[in-house]
């Protein structure tokens, strides 16, 4: 009878969170706090104990992943200060050509990109892959939304250093090295298929131009956003956001009504003209990339038992992400000012903090839910398989996501209450954190900002968000979840 006690207030906690949530428009943060009062006291805890185990698994995944989270979203605003991400999206084009963009725009969203805070990097790129779409051919605008809302979704839940993947790495305590390794094994064949399929269902009629293309909004926004080129940096219009929104709200923005390569005086300038005048792109992406190239050498030292002390101090990954963000800023203080690098470091600070208070209260709830012992209880259920625990979390984190419409809130919540069984029954930790990542991708809808971002900047009909957004992101889910299995028979 406790057992099922246990069960029963774990569930009410979990769906008071969701209803305060949904139907009163209570902030995340303070709903998840409350779910975890009042699962501390029915399970018999006490005030003292309650508020001690809140705070405790606040301030335990906060030792794990806070200055991750915070060297990560600084790296992200620095880059898109610098005009890097609208260039290498230039040069994607320039080289892979335009039937081959949305697989690629789409790989390098999903990994190289993924420090950037996922709306920041939206409204970067989109109109440039709004602009690309009809070089794509007829079917240029679903291609590139879906292909835009597959890898951004995807790239925040798996890769290394996105968000959501820092947040579930940090909640069970998974080596960031081995969540970078795994991740980039299934994100990138998770972009391709998805992509593939959607593709497949778009030329057998799934796609209707006339009804599920709607370009009244960017074709206002082309008139009214003129732009100019500063240093070879677009600047928008005075009055305009980034998002080409008046009030949007975020910094930073690309280049929008003007197509790649245009100026103003009607002339055009290659990509490879305009390099030559900026900071080279490789320079700017080198401190990035060399932190991920460290977390990665450590990663697999730990997994060879190879021992270089000073290898493995530059392979953790605090360490690691601090050597790229001080590069970050050293070489885009050379390219863009220090001024400007200070404004990114401004907001930056201000996007991390969101998202720390949130992982933090995430795992509060995951450390209330283990000291109620709902993980001997769960462990016992799946004790003869690990594939049911794998598709359990991915349910519960795909019907939070339908009824909340956070990607990072369904995956930690889904894994915290699941997190207690992984030891258990043996099930490596990671793939569990796979696991409440793909399921948080099922059903990205009209709950969801990046569903009406989306929609509004690459001139989608609601009707064609749904497909190319809505469809897209749980067709990857799906594919995701689908070769996560197999690998918990491998490893």
């Amino acid at each position: 009878m406790q057992d099922i006690a246990v069960l029963i207030n774990t569930a009410v906690a979990v769906l008071a969170a969701v209803v305060l949530i949904v139907r009163f428009r209570v902030n995340p943060v303070i709903a998840l706090v409350i779910g975890s009062v009042y699962l501390g006291l029915a399970a018999g805890f006490g005030v003292e104990k309650t508020v001690k185990t809140i705070t405790s698994g606040f301030g335990e995944i906060m030792v794990d992943v806070g200055l991750l989270i915070a060297f990560g979203v600084l790296m992200g605003s620095i880059l898109n200060q610098s005009g890097a991400i609208r260039r290498l999206v230039e040069h994607l084009l320039d080289t892979f050509g335009p039937k081959r963009l949305p697989y690629t725009m789409g790989l390098a969203i999903g990994t190289v990109l993924q420090s950037i805070f996922l709306d920041v990097l939206l409204v970067i790129s989109a109109p440039l892959a709004r602009k690309l779409a009809p070089k794509i051919g007829k079917l240029g605008t679903a291609r590139m939304a879906t292909a835009m809302a597959i890898a951004l979704e995807c790239g925040i839940v798996f890769t290394v250093p996105g968000v959501a993947s820092l947040a579930l790495a940090g909640l069970l305590n998974v080596p960031l090295g081995k969540m970078l390794l795994f991740g980039l094994l299934l994100v990138i064949p998770t972009i391709v298929i998805s992509i593939a399929i959607m593709t497949f269902l778009f030329r057998r009629g799934f796609w209707n131009e006339a009804r599920d293309e709607d370009h009244t909004f960017v074709e206002e926004e082309d008139r009214e956003g003129e732009e100019e080129y500063d240093g070879g940096t677009r600047q928008p219009a005075a009055g305009q956001s980034a998002a080409g929104q008046p009030g949007a709200g975020v910094s930073g923005g690309s280049g929008q009504g003007t197509a790649p390569g245009a100026q103003p005086g009607g002339g055009t300038v290659t990509v490879a003209e305009r390099e030559r005048k900026q900071a080279p792109l490789i320079l700017l992406f080198a401190p990035l990339l060399t932190s991920l190239l460290l977390i990665g050498a450590g990663a697999i030292m730990e997994i060879l038992d190879i021992e270089m002390p000073w290898l493995q101090l530059l392979g953790e990954p605090v360490i690691a992400l601090l050597i790229g963000l001080i590069g970050t800023c050293l070489v885009t203080r050379a390219a863009i000012g220090q001024e400007k690098v200070e404004q990114a470091i401004t907001v930056g600070f201000k996007e991390s903090g969101q998202i720390l208070i949130l992982t933090g209260v995430g795992g509060s709830l995951a450390a209330t839910v283990a000291a109620a012992g709902l993980g001997d209880i769960l462990g016992g259920f799946f004790s003869a398989s690990t594939v049911a625990p794998l598709l359990v979390v991915w349910a519960i984190a795909a019907v939070l996501h339908i009824a909340v419409g956070s990607v990072t809130l369904s995956a930690i919540t889904a894994a915290g209450l699941l997190a207690p069984i992984a030891p258990a029954i043996g099930l490596d930790p990671v793939l569990l954190a796979l696991a409440a990542g793909a399921g948080s991708l099922f059903m990205v809808h009209v709950t969801s900002n990046t569903f009406w971002l989306l929609q509004s900047l690459l001139g989608q009909s609601v009707r064609g968000a749904l497909k190319s957004v809505t469809v897209g992101v749980s067709v990857a889910s799906v594919v995701a979840i689908l070769l996560i299995l197999p690998m918990s028979l491998l490893f």
